[in-house]
């Protein structure tokens, strides 16, 4: 595959520009089909300063694309040729226009954002509804501004959590790793205190071993329990500086702690996340519900396929689950193996342990991963 050439400037004054089907340079050339008698179609790009930033540091983007949606993709100028099956040209087609849109924003596009816009415009293909899939209301434009860096909604889903996170007082986020559930809501978190919405954020899990037997650790407190706690540090130092991370700690702006520290407090215009909930028990879950105070917002993640409590203990986040469904300003967001968007052997990874899951599953035996779904109309299930 011929390579795009250097990354260049991007340029001010930029205007919008979507990939153009059906037509090159020289005038149309009509959809037809390849030497090898495949479907074809060609795009053409209006700025070819955009394309380095597009195609990626030796075509690695293109090289991505095609071995997500089996299709090929010949670069000629400003010129792309898509060849393949008709649903995978569209599926490659509808990834390049959400990219280009991207570069043409100014925002980075790396393997991962790669690999989301082929996730998403190949489920809208399947759908026979490339447009609408992809293009709900706020999808592409949806964007959480940070100090360091502004995180884009990689996916539909994604966008709906975002604006959840925005519009309701307490949100749940369950399903599996990879679908950023932790991740956009310290983005969210970091946004609104940037924004004045909120005094401080107050990042939580609850220390349970996953399985191994840490056994005795030296230090004081805060050394004893930061190893729980470190996923939430990344993504801070990911939002921030790490020296306005440091200043804000030391302010008491950001505070970062374990669950058993939020007894007997009162959390008021707060931004609060508790992270790994299906780890809590249903008395720790209604101790941490019940800290909301004045002007306060939470969000509660967690994947209940990967509880670690002690066996005959109740996941806190399935009880709190069913006990609220329904409750008005309690928002449920429902994650699949479809939204995972981190490297694609986790996706592989998800479905895989899944099937074995339900391979094994008793009959009559709950789900762990059902969906929780608002409550009908009527209050009753």
């Amino acid at each position: 595959m011929r390579g795009a050439g250097g990354a260049g400037g991007r340029g001010r004054g930029v205007t919008r520009a979507k990939p153009k089907t059906g037509q090159n340079k020289t005038g149309p050339d009509k959809t037809g089909q390849d030497k090898a008698g495949q479907n074809m179609i060609r795009v053409e790009f209006d700025d070819n300063r955009l394309l380095p930033f597009l195609y990626g540091e030796h075509d690695q983007n293109l090289s991505r694309i095609e071995q997500e949606l089996a299709v090929s993709l010949v670069p000629r100028g400003n010129v792309l040729a898509i060849s393949g099956r008709p649903e995978a040209i569209a599926a490659a087609s509808k990834a390049l226009e959400t990219l280009y849109d991207r570069a043409r924003r100014g925002q980075i596009i790396d393997l991962g954002e790669v690999y989301a816009a082929t996730r998403a415009a190949s489920l809208a293909a399947r759908k026979d509804n490339i447009e609408d899939a992809s293009q709900e209301p706020g999808f592409e434009s949806l964007v959480v501004r940070t100090r360091k860096r502004d995180i884009v909604a990689r996916s539909a889903r994604q966008a709906e959590y975002v604006r959840a996170m925005q519009e309701h007082g307490l949100v749940f986020a369950l399903g599996p790793a990879g679908t950023g559930k932790t991740y956009l809501a310290v983005a969210t978190a970091v946004s609104m205190l940037m924004n004045g919405e909120v005094d401080r954020i107050i990042l939580s899990r609850p220390a349970v071993e996953a399985g191994e037997k840490l056994g005795f650790l030296p230090g004081d407190l805060r050394e004893k329990v930061d190893p729980y706690l470190r996923p939430l540090y990344d993504a801070l130092h990911d939002m921030m500086p790490g020296n306005i991370v440091i200043k804000r700690m030391a302010d008491g702006d950001i505070e970062v702690a374990p669950l058993a520290f939020m007894r007997g407090r009162t959390l008021s215009n707060a931004f609060i996340i508790l992270d790994e909930a299906q780890n809590t028990t249903a008395g720790q879950m209604k101790m941490f519900l019940t800290r909301m105070g004045e002007s306060s917002r939470m969000v509660v993640t967690g994947d209940l396929s990967q509880v670690d409590l002690p066996p005959g203990i109740r996941s806190g986040l399935r009880d709190a689950a069913d006990v609220l469904r329904g409750v008005e300003g309690v928002a449920f967001m429902n994650f699949t193996d479809a939204d995972v968007v981190r490297h694609a052997l986790v996706t592989q990874i998800v479905r895989a342990y899944d099937a074995r899951d339900r391979a094994r599953r008793q009959p009559g035996e709950a789900d762990p991963q059902e969906p929780i779904l608002p409550m009908p109309r009527g209050g009753k299930p």
